[in-house]
């Protein structure tokens, strides 16, 4: 007899806590069941205001679009899903290499920035905005014949510069400005005995007779212009 109380005790607990477990479950789901509801209502208005405004974008492009360019797209898109897919993984790599290479481009970009900054305290750029001043008031200057005879004449022009920066010639050019320079300060005797007195000078004789070899070139290509 008293076995069998204790069997009916077992047997009655394991029920109440079988019952327990189901209410405890129907709270689970009555829980969610509400969560759901309340969420159903949170998306409501938004799925309205989608659906509301989505009508909208299509009506201003209906006009452009008909059912059966949609349908050629999407047959368009399941025929190249694979190259899509291609694309995407490509696009995936050229992020990768973007996330690698980014350092080395801030690196390379405070470089830049550190060279351009050597370059103003060193003055490059002011050079660079003389020279085009420079540049602005010789095309200014010069009208189009005369870019069109420099530009026939350029050879004999640069020949011509290229002969007078010989070192030799450049060397000549600074001493006598040197000398001049020095020579121009001091005092000056212009009379007729002082005058004979330097011919005695064979550096005076001798710049004479340069000079006047270099008249007597000015002389004769004078009269050959003047003869043409």
């Amino acid at each position: 007899m008293e076995q069998s109380v204790v069997e009916l005790t077992q047997k009655i607990d394991s029920l109440t806590a079988q019952v327990a477990y189901l209410a405890e479950q129907a709270q689970i789901a009555e829980r969610q069941r509400q969560e759901r509801a309340e969420l159903m209502r949170d998306l409501m208005p938004i799925a309205n205001d989608a659906f509301r405004l989505s009508v909208e974008q299509l009506e201003e492009i209906q006009e452009y679009i008909d059912l059966g360019d949609l349908i050629r797209l999407g047959k368009r898109l399941l025929r190249n899903g694979r190259n899509i897919h291609k694309m995407l993984d490509q696009l995936e790599g050229m992020m990768d290499l973007a996330e690698t290479m980014g350092p080395l481009a801030n690196e390379g970009f405070a470089k830049a920035v550190d060279v351009m900054a050597m370059m103003e305290r060193k003055g490059y750029f002011a050079f660079a905005q003389g020279g085009l001043k420079i540049a602005d008031n010789i095309v200014t200057s010069f009208t189009e014949d005369d870019v069109q005879r420099l530009g026939d004449n350029v050879v004999l022009i640069l020949n011509v510069v290229k002969d007078m920066t010989q070192p030799e010639i450049m060397t000549f050019i600074r001493n006598t400005l040197m000398v001049a320079q020095s020579e121009v300060e001091k005092p000056v005797d212009t009379s007729l005995m002082a005058l004979l007195g330097q011919m005695r000078d064979p550096s005076v004789r001798r710049g004479l007779a340069l000079t006047m070899s270099v008249l007597r070139v000015i002389g004769s290509q004078a009269n050959g212009k003047n003869g043409n």
